[in-house]
């Protein structure tokens, strides 16, 4: 029999060429799609799992001939995603979303979907590549195409998730994908990539933030420098990120950055660009693809999704790990992940606490 996989269809042209590359390759495919109830902004950039890319996903299903079904996970989103989302930001930290999607509704709860119709596998139009064999653990590793590649957003994946995944673009590059979206004559080959954060369709989290945090969460408090000199007023600290320098309302005659936002204060501090480079900080909740690490290695660590991982000490200590980069780096921030990197292969990573250095 033809091992049966459920592909998460968002409506763009990842998704549906993996879709399509599966259904090739003689799975029997099944497409489902998360709404999240979220409305279409016109003129703006198309987003995943809005309406738009509802019926998207279900013109690329009747194009391959593949049962297609819509799945209602709002109530999920609120709960894992986005009450994360705005508490994080409250409490002075700058939260990944993607992260948490990935970890709690696409690979648990629509993994668990999928297995319900008794589907082998669950696979996405994500770009990376899942290597195991017979007895060995599975490991996560980088896409073919680094610019494309998403291992950092998936980093909290487990053994048993990986052993029943599947990334059919991890191979690929973004050119690649494209053309073989219009090889397959799939609707969607020349849409546009959708934004980030598909519960942000404006692209301005500041006024979701607003719709959603109580006064006193966006309590309006001062800037100063690092010897306390007043400089000026914030909006509330949720509406800034370490390493800002733009929309500060500063005037210094120089550039100046977010070097420090402390929520209990209500204080926003300023520096140079040199005052924002880290080299120290520790991590919280930290997972391991494999094993977890028992004494000080070596690593690759990537601080952010756009940041070229740095060479860095990672020592265990006891629920928490510390990080000593070999350089010093830019706007280390906490509520980001920290992903390790061992060449291509993910080993593991978790949450930027706090900077201690």
């Amino acid at each position: 029999m033809k091992k049966r996989v459920v592909v998460a269809m968002s409506g763009g042209v990842d998704s549906s060429v993996a879709a399509a590359l599966l259904k090739n390759d003689g799975y029997e495919v099944i497409g489902i799609t998360m709404c999240f109830n979220l409305a279409d902004s016109a003129g703006k950039k198309p987003h995943c799992c809005g309406t738009q890319g509802i019926e998207d996903a279900r013109r690329v299903a009747h194009k391959l001939g593949i049962k297609h079904y819509v799945i209602n996970m709002r109530k999920s989103l609120e709960e894992k995603v986005i009450k994360d989302f705005c508490r994080e930001y409250a409490s002075g930290r700058t939260p990944n979303p993607c992260v948490r999607c990935n970890q709690f509704l696409k690979f648990d709860i629509l993994l668990k979907k999928a297995q319900a119709l008794d589907a082998q596998y669950l696979a996405t139009g994500h770009y990376a590549r899942i290597a195991g064999f017979r007895d060995s653990p599975y490991i996560l590793k980088k896409a073919k195409d680094k610019k494309k590649d998403q291992s950092y957003f998936l980093y909290r994946l487990n053994q048993y998730q990986l052993k029943h995944i599947l990334f059919p673009l991890g191979k690929y590059t973004k050119e690649q994908v494209r053309e073989l979206a219009r090889d397959f004559s799939l609707p969607v080959a020349d849409k546009l990539a959708s934004q980030e954060i598909c519960f942000l369709p404006d692209d301005d989290y500041r006024a979701f933030l607003k719709k959603r945090l109580n006064t006193a969460s966006l309590k309006p408090g001062l800037i100063t420098d690092k010897q306390g000199n007043i400089l000026g007023r914030h909006k509330g600290v949720a509406f800034y990120t370490i390493g800002q320098r733009q929309g500060l309302g500063v005037a210094m005659g120089y550039p100046v950055y977010i070097t420090g936002i402390d929520p209990a204060k209500n204080l926003i501090t300023l520096g140079s660009r040199e005052e924002v480079f880290s080299r120290h900080f520790l991590i919280k909740n930290p997972h391991f693809i494999v094993k977890p690490f028992k004494k000080r290695v070596v690593m690759s660590v990537r601080i952010r999704y756009n940041h070229k991982e740095v060479q860095a000490e990672v020592m265990p200590l006891g629920k928490k790990i510390k990080v000593k980069f070999k350089t010093p780096q830019f706007a280390v921030t906490p509520g980001q992940s920290a992903v390790f990197y061992d060449r291509d292969t993910v080993q593991g990573g978790g949450i930027i606490e706090r900077i201690i250095d």
